[in-house]
């Protein structure tokens, strides 16, 4: 039996600066969940990494000890002991329970934040993508994103749409800032920029997003934004009171020693929402630059709203959870029932042979009527036998099976 066992850094226990040393590009991540991959009583891997978490799970033998944290260091190069007290292992019932929080956003800087499902489900394709997923993988990223999305449909954990730009509008907005008289840059047309974007439109700013050179005319970009090329992000920065940076590139965009070397306005406000970070950090440092960066916001939201809403993110997220553990504490009988299903239609073919030799029909007929046959007692048995599953409890439902396996070998 395979044992799920995850390691992560998060915004609660971890600052941006030790949070960017543990993140992977894309790239990165599939190089990492290859080499794990290799190692043996290692079946399933996939990492999970944003700008707020990192993720590291894996689907072993049950027999197989080693420390996630060491391999984790030992990928990233760093010293095993210096940042442990940063990590979070988990295991078995408490991980899963843990994807599933999180994959609806309760495990979120921004409660129910609106991104997180879709980065669930991306690590899930990635892994697949480089062959490192397995079925107990699979199974859970799949059932936690289904479980998100039902929250996100019936439960309503925050008052706003829910993202890391929605908390720094409203952090600008409760210092007296008006955005609406902004001339902003989004450098960077992904999914964050793409809501930064829309999020600064929204407000009435004037927006301009960058798109790289070998995209253009190509790619879509929100509404009633300006574009220009990546590359001429510095020329356009002196017409610009706010700067918001949201890409997934390993480098920086902005360089303390380009900015200092370009004309800008006397007050310039630059929100940096990339992990690893875009802007260099030194820029925050300049006269005139109001530097922030993705741990610089969040949304406030009533105790007890949040509260109530919490109990029934739960409710709809413990049904998931049943079915998965059911799944989980049964695959293994999964192969027997099909024996079982394969072995009874045979059954009742053997017995419908001398009643399908009266029959006038073509022999074409009857091929046809013997596989609908043997399809319905398959489909008939199956249900039979899973439905005994959801109604036994675990145990007596594997002594049945057992039972019923016996019939056909004894037969």
């Amino acid at each position: 039996m395979n044992k799920i066992k995850m390691i992560g850094i998060d915004h609660s226990k971890a600052t941006v600066d030790y949070r960017e040393l543990f993140s992977f590009t894309r790239a990165g991540a599939c190089h990492a969940m290859e080499e794990l991959k290799e190692r043996d009583g290692i079946d399933g891997v996939i990492i999970l990494s944003t700008c707020n978490r990192m993720e590291l799970w894996v689907s072993v033998d049950a027999e197989v000890t080693f420390s996630l944290y060491d391999e984790l260091c030992r990928l990233k190069g760093v010293e095993t002991q210096e940042y442990r007290g940063f990590f979070t292992e988990r295991e078995g019932d408490e991980a899963v329970r843990h994807l599933f929080e999180t994959a609806c956003g309760l495990k979120s800087k921004i409660i129910g934040d609106d991104q997180i499902i879709t980065q669930v489900k991306n690590a899930l394709s990635l892994s697949r993508e480089v062959f490192c997923t397995d079925k107990v993988l699979e199974t859970l990223f799949r059932t936690a994103v289904s479980a998100g999305k039902k929250v996100k449909t019936q439960v309503r954990l925050t008052g706003n749409d829910a993202s890391a730009i929605t908390g720094a509008v409203h952090n600008l907005k409760a210092q007296g800032i008006d955005l609406g008289s902004m001339t902003c840059m989004v450098i960077g047309n992904g999914e964050m920029g793409k809501l930064a974007a829309t999020a600064l439109i929204r407000e009435g700013a004037d927006v301009t997003v960058t798109v790289r050179q070998y995209h253009n005319g190509q790619v879509q970009i929100p509404g009633n934004c300006c574009r220009i090329n990546y590359g001429d992000r510095m020329e356009y920065l002196k017409y610009c009171d706010l700067v918001v940076s949201a890409t997934a590139s390993p480098n920086c965009t902005i360089k303390y020693c380009e900015i200092t070397q370009v004309p800008r306005k006397k007050d310039v406000i630059m929100i940096d929402l990339a992990v690893p970070r875009d802007i260099d950090r030194e820029v925050g440092n300049l006269e005139g630059i109001t530097l922030y960066d993705i741990d610089s916001f969040g949304l406030e939201i009533e105790h007890e709203q949040l509260k109530k809403a919490t109990a029934e993110a739960e409710m709809i997220l413990q049904e998931f959870i049943d079915d998965f553990n059911l799944w989980y504490g049964c695959r293994d009988l999964v192969p027997v029932v099909q024996q079982v299903c394969a072995q009874a239609a045979q059954d009742v073919e053997l017995r419908l042979t001398k009643p399908m030799r009266r029959l006038n029909v073509s022999e074409d007929e009857k091929e046809e009527l013997e596989k609908a046959i043997e399809t319905a007692t398959s489909k008939v048995v199956n249900k039979i036998l899973f439905g005994l599953r959801d109604n036994l409890c675990i145990s007596t439902w594997r002594d049945c099976m057992e039972a019923v396996a016996r019939i056909y070998e004894e037969s």
